[in-house]
């Protein structure tokens, strides 16, 4: 598709129309400039309704006065980035500066940069979810970084129910670093999740003003391997409750 805002709305718009998955080829090296929001008055994408693949390398960023987070994914959507594909100061009021996610979402050599949510996950948000099909989100060597919320989960929140997966791989770890969180969980925040995997991911020199700068867990059940959680303010996991595992100070 060309390098424009129109384009790639249009497209989104197409690949919503039909329930199979589509895969939108961005335009390589293009910045999207998204000028006005396209899924409500919330989101600058319209809102992911299908299965879809956006291919980069390209970055889609905000680029006005108003609040609105990058993307929205509804519960039947499900949203891959691939290749470096990058959405960056989305500005959400309420959850998920980036991505707020009700559905499917992963990420794969991408990045979230530079967003802000005035309530949790400044780069993305697994919402809260009481009952039905709960989201998930998986990160696979994809910076989370420069995020930030005014509540908890600076770079990434994931709430009641839902599933986060992050990974790197053995001397490139996965980086989840320079978020920051008004609350806790300054890097990652865990509320009442299902599950939350981490796997060769340095949470790492984040912030959160009153507790837990690097991740928050509060119940649900945590794994972490080969992940430092190092060099967070103002603590790294403390006042999670259980502990997060391999977390000290």
């Amino acid at each position: 598709m060309s390098c424009s805002q129109s384009a790639l709305v249009t497209a989104v718009n197409l690949a919503n129309s039909t329930p199979v998955r589509d895969t939108l080829m961005l335009a390589s090296g293009c910045t999207y400039r998204m000028t006005a929001s396209h899924g409500g008055l919330t989101n600058a994408l319209p809102v992911i309704t299908t299965p879809m693949e956006l291919i980069g390398p390209a970055t889609i960023t905000r680029v006005s006065l108003l609040p609105f987070r990058i993307a929205e994914v509804a519960r039947t959507g499900n949203l891959t980035l691939t290749t470096s594909v990058a959405f960056t100061n989305g500005s959400a009021v309420g959850d998920g500066g980036g991505i707020l996610n009700r559905g499917a979402v992963t990420l794969t050599r991408s990045s979230l940069s530079g967003n802000s949510a005035t309530f949790n996950g400044g780069g993305l948000a697994n919402v809260d979810t009481p009952s039905g099909t709960a989201p998930a989100a998986t990160f696979t060597r994809s910076e989370v970084f420069n995020n930030s919320a005014l509540l908890n989960g600076g770079g990434i929140y994931n709430g009641r129910r839902g599933t986060l997966t992050t990974s790197g791989v053995s001397g490139s770890p996965m980086y989840v670093r320079n978020n920051s969180a008004a609350v806790s969980g300054g890097g990652i925040a865990a509320m009442n999740s299902t599950a939350t995997t981490l796997t060769q991911t340095a949470v790492t020199t984040n912030h959160a003003v009153l507790a837990a700068g690097g991740v928050n867990r509060q119940n649900g059940t945590m794994t972490t391997t080969s992940s430092p959680i190092s060099a967070n303010t103002l603590n790294n996991c403390v006042g999670s409750a259980p502990a997060v595992p391999n977390c000290t100070g």
